[in-house]
């Protein structure tokens, strides 16, 4: 998937026309009849394409193809693709706006762009060829998709993860949705440049890395939970040991010590899966000044709140969750998951005492995310888990085109957790809590 890099002057994204469509088919044949594919498999991407675009160059000459310098070359690229990648997902994949591929059988292709949903051109020639490009994903990774295994997770080059369901499951032909993965990792001025919230929050939020407070990440599917994640992981100082630990790689921290881990699904006689449990409970016998789970999902819930509460502060997650209060009722659940059966409430005094804050963030209907809220955990009264909002998006309608309108706050509380902060010699200026209209007054 490591494309040639001259400028062609075609659109990859152009639909064939039949007659294209005819000659693609009977150049693709002819070629595969004169190519040693083993061979070419042992050379790099770019030599493999000249040799390729040089032997289509001679089969169109032989055959005397009716077609324009720009259809020969498109053509070309496209068969390129089918000998050397994944097809039609070829140019998608080499797009870097482009968030999420979502293959809804042969003849429905969306793609995701700047947090919104849209239509591709691209097309499959029928479902068998959408099959084809799915064997290629599965098998790379020692995978395989069937009848009998109709459902499969896997990964690109790139660390996009891929997600598979075929029929009879899938009713109207083959599905394939592609999470991108990003080359580059997003910054902190990243995020405050696209609105995603403020400088006053960062500078809390960096703040709270740094005094080794416990970090939860809730939000929805695509909300950028991991991106956030990401960031936020990039505060922890270069002097520490980092274990991360996910389903599927896709931090990407610049700390010279941080151990990588990465779970394991079962081979296809259904055994040597190694899950985010069983990492969890292994990081604790590395030595690790931080924790970072990809996304808390199942019974490694548990083994994370332990660690919290046993010496292992500093530690980031994410969580699947439609609100800040919700994301503790998610960990109570997967908690139950373990098999362990707690009181109510000693497990909530668990999360109360093991999680320091829970940040929510949440895609919205203008495609941008934002962070929704901050909030403290204070500990318990009664049964239930207290919880203070120190920062809170104010929205405030939508705009003609469409947009979101509204603004990060501080609500004008100063967290329990600031003490903490101070006491570690952190300089964090205490008006980082006040409201941005108290802020005007004072001046």
């Amino acid at each position: 998937m490591n494309a040639v890099t001259d400028d062609l002057p075609f659109d990859r994204l152009r639909v064939l026309h039949p007659v294209e469509v005819e000659w693609k088919q009977r150049i693709y044949q002819r070629l595969l009849s004169l190519l040693d594919l083993a061979r070419l498999s042992r050379t790099d991407d770019r030599t493999a394409r000249i040799q390729i675009r040089d032997l289509t160059n001679r089969l169109f000459l032989e055959e005397s193809a009716p077609l324009s310098l720009a259809q020969r070359q498109l053509i070309q690229r496209q068969i390129e693709d089918e000998v050397l990648g994944l097809g039609p997902l070829e140019p998608l994949l080499s797009d870097p706006t482009i968030s999420d591929i979502l293959v809804n059988g042969s003849g429905q292709v969306y793609l995701e762009r700047k947090g919104k949903l849209e239509r591709s051109s691209i097309r499959f020639h029928d479902d068998a060829h959408l099959m084809n490009i799915i064997d290629r994903i599965v098998s790379a990774v020692g995978r395989r998709v069937d009848e009998s295994a109709p459902m499969v997770d896997a990964r690109l080059k790139d660390g996009s993860r891929v997600n598979v369901i075929i029929p009879p499951l899938a009713i109207d032909g083959p599905v394939l949705s592609i999470r991108r993965f990003a080359v580059e990792s997003l910054m902190p001025k990243d995020l405050i440049g696209f609105g995603t919230l403020t400088l006053e929050a960062m500078e809390v939020l960096e703040a709270m890395v740094h005094a080794r407070l416990n970090i939860v990440i809730s939000g929805g599917t695509g909300s950028g939970k991991t991106t956030l994640l990401n960031v936020l992981s990039g505060f922890v100082p270069e002097n520490e040991r980092i274990i991360t630990i996910e389903d599927s790689a896709e931090l990407q921290l610049r700390q010279p010590h941080v151990v990588r881990l990465e779970t394991r699904p079962a081979n296809i006689e259904g055994r040597g899966q190694v899950t985010q449990r069983d990492l969890v409970r292994n990081s604790l016998r590395m030595r690790p000044d931080r924790i970072v789970v990809g996304e808390v999902r199942g019974a490694e819930a548990l083994d994370m709140l332990q660690a919290m509460n046993t010496g292992h502060d500093g530690s980031l997650t994410t969580i699947h969750a439609n609100s800040a209060r919700d994301a503790l009722s998610r960990i109570e659940t997967m908690v139950a998951m373990s098999g362990v059966q707690l009181p109510i409430r000693a497990l909530r005094a668990q999360i109360s005492s093991a999680i320091s804050a829970v940040v929510h963030i949440e895609r919205q209907e203008d495609g941008k995310r934002r962070l929704i809220s901050l909030q403290e955990i204070n500990g318990m009264e009664g049964d239930t888990i207290t919880m203070t909002e120190i920062f809170s998006f104010q929205r405030r309608g939508m705009s003609a085109h469409g947009e979101v309108l509204g603004e990060l706050r501080a609500t004008g509380i100063v967290p329990a957790f600031y003490k903490r902060i101070k006491q570690r010699g952190i300089a964090l200026p205490i008006d980082r809590f006040t409201p941005i209209a108290d802020k005007e007054d004072s001046e």
